[in-house]
């Protein structure tokens, strides 16, 4: 393997392996900037991959959007700082400049209300160029007389809180109607928690509505389903992208820090109906979405040679020690690590022809 561009000594790395660096080290906030005026709200409400600072990193032809993280306990130790300098937004190392960033405005939207009187912000938000919505009541997993929630997760610390707890149909299809509208957003994002085997049933509404109202791309990401003919109804109704969280492919691992998913659904419900998904959807439109930094690297290694194998997309997550988690002192992956990592997630999307 070509270790020359894998060294953080080197200040400049290209901008795929700085976006790497930055989701291992995150980044400190100078004084100089003003993200209250100039930048979207750092919000709390995904489980975790989106509570950063969104940043736009430039380049040709398409640009990197992404979530750098800021108020994490290891940020304290990054060599990395935005600055504001003549009105340009800069990532500085050592006191050399890095790479001048762009940082996406706050959505007009998130102030806007439903016509129920609900604030936009509250029903979905911006990850990126897309709309993310969690539509439902919190995880299951989350139940206090039961908790066995995933052990990484945030999501119990912000559905009901954050944002509504509980979202109407109408008020999702004119979030996303404003987004389109304002955003220039194509692709609407639903994920749920565990709801006793009834996920597919609770998200099919909303996905019928957009589709019906708003004309958006859809994905979904919920627990896998015992019955697989429900994915048949979903690819009916014109689902365009699903996505399912297994995390860890080592089953100790999977067991380990994700009780709930080993107590009621198991690794193998995932696997079958990623399986029966990929063949539905056909190459690249579905996909296994893992968490890199955690279980050795052998293994992550070995779920993205899976996932490929049976036609879908590894979605890797650099894995966040986010605040009030249980992991929240857990280590940040490192940069070397997370490099081969999705070095052999290209090698094997190329190898399968995804």
């Amino acid at each position: 393997m070509n270790t020359k561009f894998m060294n953080t000594n080197n200040k400049k790395l290209n901008p795929g392996l700085l976006e790497l660096d930055l989701f291992c080290k995150g980044m400190k906030i100078d004084q100089s900037c003003d993200l209250e005026h100039d930048a979207r709200m750092v919000t709390r409400t995904r489980a975790g991959l989106g509570s950063g600072l969104e940043i736009i990193i430039p380049v040709h032809p398409e640009d990197i959007y992404m979530n750098v993280p800021l108020l994490e306990k290891f940020v304290k130790d990054s060599p990395y700082t935005l600055v504001k300098r003549n009105g340009q937004y800069i990532i500085i190392k050592e006191e050399e400049d890095v790479a001048v960033i762009r940082i996406p405005r706050q959505p007009a939207f998130y102030t806007q209300k439903t016509s129920n009187g609900t604030l936009m912000s509250r029903v979905g938000t911006m990850q990126g160029t897309y709309l993310a919505v969690y539509p439902a009541q919190v995880c299951g997993y989350w139940k206090p007389e039961d908790k066995v929630n995933c052990r990484f997760c945030s999501t119990g610390l912000n559905v009901g809180y954050s944002e509504e707890g509980e979202k109407r149909v109408q008020d999702v299809v004119e979030t996303a109607i404003a987004a389109k509208k304002q955003e220039g957003v194509t692709f609407v994002h639903f994920n749920t928690g565990y709801y006793d085997g009834n996920e597919l049933d609770v998200v099919e509404p909303y996905v019928r509505a957009i589709k019906e109202e708003t004309g958006l791309l859809v994905g979904v990401q919920c627990p896998p389903c015992k019955d697989l003919s429900k994915y048949d109804i979903l690819k009916a109704l014109g689902v365009d992208h699903l996505s399912f969280c297994f995390e860890f492919y080592n089953p100790e691992y999977f067991q380990k820090y994700c009780p709930g998913k080993h107590k009621t659904l198991t690794q193998q419900a995932f696997f079958d109906a990623m399986e029966y998904a990929s063949k539905l959807w056909g190459k690249g439109r579905v996909s296994g979405e893992i968490i890199a930094g955690i279980e050795p690297i052998e293994d992550t290694l070995k779920a993205i040679d899976y996932i490929t194998s049976v036609g879908a997309f590894p979605t890797i997550c650099v894995f966040r020690p986010t605040l009030g988690t249980e992991m929240e002192d857990y280590p940040s992956p490192k940069f070397e690590d997370m490099a081969k990592v999705f070095r052999r997630m290209y090698e094997s999307l190329i190898k399968n022809n995804i």
